[in-house]
């Protein structure tokens, strides 16, 4: 007879994926031969550049690879990153102490709870804010403290609107600039500001750099470690994944606070054995090699948001164009929710958006669309919406 056995009671904490039921709608409307436009996914469409394939296919062959990488990577790949850095940001990282590698940026952003904090601590979160860091906070049986994003305050957190007993209480802190999903990037005044409170109130800060590269109108987007202090007081995580557009080979680094990185690695000592040795040559050979491909790649994206923030202009749907991200932030028309716009569309027009109720309280009124086709797809997209004529 076929024993069931009951989940852990970390796995039933963790939250019920809110977007899992939008993709079955979707699903749905395709399957009756609908052309639907898909703009609510977060999965970059181009392919990674040819030389970085190339880089992968030859280091392959190095039966090197073909053992146990070490626990905690090739110093190779850190030596990169940390070259990296500092010629993208300015940023002095010793390899071996201020590096850990990753399996994606998402297992740090998950793992590091776990890490740092002890069940019933508490962890502050931006709102809206990447649904994923709930899966941590969840395994780990952390409380959660919303930092409302709100558009008056240029979606940054408001630490004084926080309050200090809430940060007296916090022990880990998330940010996200370039913002999923809001799509703002963050000055260095705030930056500042964050060090100062993370100081004053004892709190690790965990910067979530993934859309570092994609910064528009010729501005790039600030790394947290470029702000004094910011290595004294947390860490940021990068990847690969839209750099280079390489989201399948799952690299991603953790930098700063030398005790972070410590117990980053240490966790992941028990858990893994690092990546694939070719990927991790690969992926320095990405990080050192002509960034002509990144150039290329922004230009893509900025040329994608002008087209659909253009659009929207022209049916009356008013927002602020993208900052940075792959991403567009607009607010609902008067007498939806995020998730009666999202049906609406849906049904309508046949365009999916990513409601904002799904990334947060404080993110309902406003839907998140996905730069993740080419200009005349989002033109015709909005072109949709324009017919139901509700601006």
């Amino acid at each position: 007879m076929l024993v069931r056995y009951p989940k852990s009671d970390a796995l039933k904490r963790l939250p019920k994926q809110f977007f899992a039921d939008l993709v079955v709608q979707t699903n749905a409307e395709i399957a009756k031969g609908h052309d639907v436009i898909n703009l609510g996914q977060g999965n970059p469409d181009q392919p990674t550049p040819p030389h970085i394939v190339r880089a992968l296919q030859q280091a392959a062959e190095n039966p090197l690879y073909h053992k146990y990488s070490p626990f905690r990577g090739y110093d190779f790949l850190k030596e990169a990153i940390a070259a990296f850095y500092k010629r993208e940001y300015h940023v002095d990282l010793d390899p071996k102490r201020e590096v850990a590698i990753l399996f994606g940026s998402k297992t740090g952003l998950v793992e590091i709870g776990e890490c740092l904090l002890n069940s019933g601590d508490t962890v502050l979160m931006p709102d809206p804010g990447y649904p994923d860091y709930l899966s941590g906070f969840a395994m780990a049986n952390l409380k959660v403290e919303k930092m409302p994003l709100l558009r008056e305050n240029a979606f940054l957190p408001d630490y004084a609107a926080i309050g200090n007993a809430a940060l007296d209480r916090a022990k880990l802190m998330f940010l996200n600039y370039p913002n999923n999903p809001t799509a703002v990037t963050a000055p260095a005044d705030f930056f500042e500001e964050t060090v100062h409170v993370a100081e004053k109130h004892n709190i690790c800060v965990v910067h979530d750099f993934a859309y570092g590269a994609l910064g528009y109108d010729g501005k790039n987007p600030r790394s947290f470690l470029q702000t004094p202090g910011a290595k004294d007081v947390g860490v940021e995580m990068y990847t690969l994944s839209k750099t280079y557009n390489m989201a399948g080979w799952r690299v991603g680094f953790a930098l700063g606070n030398p005790s972070v990185i410590e117990a980053i690695e240490l966790i992941q000592d028990h858990y893994y054995v690092s990546l694939f040795g070719a990927i991790q040559e690969a992926s320095a050979k990405a990080l050192l090699g002509s960034q002509d491909c990144v150039r290329d790649l922004v230009h893509r994206y900025e040329t994608r948001r002008n087209a659909f923030f253009t659009a929207a202009k022209k049916i009356g749907w008013t927002a602020a164009p993208s900052q940075g991200s792959f991403f567009g932030w607009l607010p609902v028309p008067a007498g939806f929710t995020s998730t009666s716009f999202f049906d609406c569309l849906l049904k309508k027009a046949h365009v999916v958006v990513a409601p904002g109720i799904g990334f947060g309280e404080a993110g309902d009124g406003f839907i998140r669309v996905g730069l993740l086709t080419e200009p005349e797809r989002l033109t015709e997209a909005v072109e949709r919406i324009g017919k139901l004529e509700l601006f």
